[in-house]
């Protein structure tokens, strides 16, 4: 990706943008090359095929939007990714946030700047009251990085998610508009 890409939104050292179906090899060979690093967390796309029904879905934007987290020192080069799925407008105006950041970004304070961009968004763009996490308790890294961009913890669902072939536990962390930093 070049360095003159548009974004949504801009930090000192990290760019939000949509996904478009043009990202697919270069967020698949970032996916592979994650593996280790995401799993037993998070599975994203590392095929053609699985990338455009994932993106496709967050292009379409129903009931979701997804951002890619462009790393602006390495030209555009994706860091990462964090989606709000199951918006809800009306009375509860909430969104759900999953993320992820590929191996050669972790730890590096992008995804922290990048999520940060993604609340302001959601908060002012959306118009969003409240974002939650949903976290298996081991992941101590995707809980930091909830905790650095000030989410609180809200309590414990035994059984939540059906990830990696099993209901797996979660904490749950949110975040409402007006008690952000």
């Amino acid at each position: 990706m070049s360095d003159d890409t548009v974004h949504l939104a801009e930090g000192p050292r990290v760019g939000i943008r949509p996904f478009t179906h043009a990202d697919g090899p270069e967020f698949t060979a970032r996916a592979r090359e994650s593996r280790e690093l995401h799993r037993p967390w998070l599975f994203p796309p590392a095929t053609d095929e699985a990338y455009a029904a994932y993106a496709g879905t967050l292009i379409e934007g129903r009931g979701k939007v997804g951002f890619l987290v462009c790393d602006r020192e390495a030209g555009g080069a994706i860091a990462g990714f964090i989606n709000i799925n199951n918006i809800v407008a009306g009375a509860f105006r909430c969104g759900a946030l999953g993320y992820g950041a590929f191996a050669h970004a972790a730890g590096r304070g992008l995804m922290g700047e990048g999520l940060g961009l993604v609340v302001r968004y959601a908060f002012t763009v959306l118009d969003l009251h409240r974002l939650e996490i949903n976290v298996q308790p081991g992941n101590t890294a995707s809980i930091a990085l909830a905790r650095r961009c000030g989410f609180r913890l809200e309590g414990f669902s035994p059984d939540f998610l059906f990830v990696d072939g099993a209901w797996r536990d979660h904490q749950r962390w949110a975040l409402t508009a007006g008690t952000t930093r």
